[in-house]
């Protein structure tokens, strides 16, 4: 509770602060519509279920798209761990693609693939893929050298010490990569949607901009950051409960 409190204070303090401006008349309502506008349109969109629906579609994609980018990306990294030679044949790959922003891929791939589904299904995983990789490859050939010892003392096979030894010491690693790459994937289908789409938030967002409904473009964004934060606080919980507090990385 107590931690809670900071926060109220904090989102309070900005809403004021917003209020205020508003009504000191520093900026047009058709810029920067005051919250009660804002918050009104909300409601509308809420009880009409326009939202939920935007909501539900962008929900869809993420989790399709980021279930994707995690079994390529723990492949992968199994393979660089089982086959270490193998690394560089495709890791220069991975590498130079890293820094290609996603979305920058998106004429092409509107060229090869249309608008449809595959388009944001594709964006998705390119985003999110390569911070889930890069914490797989950290747990799975960062495990203690002392503990593989131990397998050998025991006669474990290649496959029992991955299974027994390196996959449960490389879990931390693999969850918070995978918590990384769930906000990295809602950060991606917002730009497919407001380019390649004709549902979903993004696609809510740039038709409110295009009809000059600025209350609607801030809802837009609030209903954004809302969905990534109870996903991200989601995903948390789980790897609280799984890892049962053994691993502190930063995140409540």
């Amino acid at each position: 509770m107590e931690k809670g409190v900071p926060a109220v204070v904090g989102a309070g303090a900005l809403l004021l602060l917003w209020y205020g401006v508003g009504r000191a008349g520093l900026f047009s309502s058709y810029v920067l519509p005051g919250p009660d506008r804002v918050f009104h349109s909300f409601y509308k969109m809420l009880v009409s279920g326009e939202i939920w629906e935007d909501v539900c579609i962008s929900f869809v994609r993420v989790i399709k798209g980021f279930s994707i980018a995690f079994v390529l990306a723990f492949l992968l990294g199994m393979m660089r761990c089982l086959l270490p030679g193998s690394a560089g044949y495709y890791e220069y790959v991975v590498q130079f693609f890293r820094n290609v922003p996603p979305l920058s891929m998106i004429p092409l791939l509107i060229l090869w693939c249309g608008i449809g589904e595959t388009t944001k299904t594709v964006i998705i995983v390119l985003a999110s893929f390569f911070p889930m990789y890069l914490n797989i490859v950290k747990g799975f050939t960062g495990c203690d050298k002392k503990l593989l010892e131990v397998g050998d003392m025991f006669g474990y096979s290649g496959r029992k010490k991955f299974l027994k030894i390196i996959l449960p010491y490389a879990s931390a690693d693999i969850l918070v990569g995978m918590r990384i790459g769930l906000g990295y994937s809602w950060r991606a289908i917002i730009g497919a949607e407001m380019v390649a789409a004709s549902t979903g938030l993004g696609h809510m967002i740039l038709f409110a901009q295009q009809m000059s409904r600025t209350d609607k473009v801030i809802v837009g964004i609030l209903v954004i950051g809302a969905a990534g934060f109870v996903t991200d606080r989601v995903f948390g919980l789980a790897i609280r409960k799984l890892l049962k507090g053994s691993c502190e990385n930063g995140w409540d």
